[in-house]
């Protein structure tokens, strides 16, 4: 007959008697993704205000720079910070701009706002343009703007600061 060993179980305790304290509730690992996220996606990537990247970035998430970024970038939702400057290409879904472009936009929604700078052209399915922003480019329509190719598109000139609010689509 077999008995059970009772060499890994814990012995009584001396002061098995008193009151035990509550214990307190275990914490979550550190390096979980964010609760706001939806399931499967991950959260937004964040470049800093002190971080410079060199080379290009792609991701199919979104991206907000805040920092420099010298390359190219394409993602789904890029928004580029007040204190932010790119110089490269930026292709996405959508784009706000807050901060500096140097370089092409392509995006299906582009948005500069009031705080913008914008030296490049912008091609897009639709933009606005808050007052207060700074573009010098062109402006090209297109209905599939994140193509590479060449489609057919109406080109507008613009070499001064935007004075008010404008929408096309």
């Amino acid at each position: 007959m077999f008995s059970k060993s009772r060499i890994n179980e814990p012995g009584p305790k001396a002061d098995a008697d008193k009151p035990k304290a509550p214990e307190a509730p275990m914490t979550k690992p550190s390096m979980e993704f964010s609760p706001s996220a939806p399931k499967g996606k991950a959260a937004v990537s964040v470049l800093s205000s002190d971080l410079t990247v060199v080379g290009n970035l792609r991701t199919t998430g979104d991206i907000q720079v805040e920092g420099t970024v010298e390359g190219d970038i394409r993602a789904h939702l890029l928004t580029v910070g007040e204190s932010a400057t790119i110089r490269g290409e930026i292709v996405a879904d959508d784009i706000v701009v807050n901060g500096r472009v140097i370089g092409r936009v392509r995006g299906l929604k582009v948005r500069l706002t009031s705080t913008a700078r914008v030296e490049g052209d912008i091609i897009h399915k639709t933009i606005a343009i808050e007052s207060g922003a700074h573009f010098e480019g062109s402006v090209q329509r297109q209905e599939d703007p994140l193509a590479n190719g060449r489609g057919p598109a109406s080109a507008i000139r613009l070499e001064t600061p935007a004075t008010g609010e404008s929408a096309a689509d």
